[in-house]
């Protein structure tokens, strides 16, 4: 193990799925997964968003996108409407049944990145964060 622990590929992969173990057990009372945990979140910066914009900020298949919207659409957390831009298309809204969820379960996600993080101080999460969000935002522009 000790090869493994010090490959820092690895050791991402590894606490990424720990991290959606932990937020899927936590949405599973809502019947949400992770992913359209990340849809919601996403919806909630922008005044709505194209599918195929979702798929590729998301990095999720264009398919999944579909069916992750018509998932949330039936929560009335999210709705299909005609784009501004274009009426032959159509953008994703987030609702505001999908923002009281966001609200709801701000508390239980922090609290699920707290026990992920929990060997870490504050300053210490804070530096990840930052460092993390550095690379994330290098690997969206290219």
């Amino acid at each position: 193990m000790r090869g493994l622990h010090s490959d820092t590929g690895y050791l991402l992969y590894r606490l990424g799925l720990r991290s959606g173990q932990l937020f899927n057990t936590f949405l599973q009372a809502s019947g949400l997964r992770l992913r359209h945990y990340a849809l919601l979140r996403f919806l909630v910066t922008s005044e709505g968003a194209l599918q195929r914009e979702l798929s590729s900020r998301l990095g999720y298949d264009p398919s999944a996108i579909v069916g992750l919207v018509d998932d949330l659409e039936k929560l009335g957390f999210a709705e299909r409407r005609p784009s501004p831009d274009d009426r032959r298309s159509r953008i994703v809204v987030l609702t505001e049944d999908g923002r009281a969820f966001l609200r709801d379960t701000d508390e239980a996600g922090l609290r699920v990145t707290n026990d992920l993080l929990l060997p870490l101080d504050a300053a210490e999460r804070d530096t990840l964060h930052t460092l993390l969000q550095r690379v994330a935002e290098a690997e969206l522009d290219s």
